[in-house]
């Protein structure tokens, strides 16, 4: 195998990018759980102290 070969080899890409592609949706769900956590939190201790 010389060097070129190694370089235009692309065998193991298309994982790499679903792994990034996971990360990311993780990030964002993440995200998207935590801002509603605090949310609710917010407005239930909003209800809480109305009751």
């Amino acid at each position: 195998m010389n060097i070129m070969n190694f370089f235009r080899d692309e065998e193991g890409a298309a994982a790499v990018e679903y792994g990034l592609l996971a990360a990311l949706i993780a990030a964002v769900i993440i995200t998207a759980v935590t801002l509603l956590g605090t949310n609710l939190t917010a407005i239930f201790n909003n209800v809480a102290n109305k009751i």
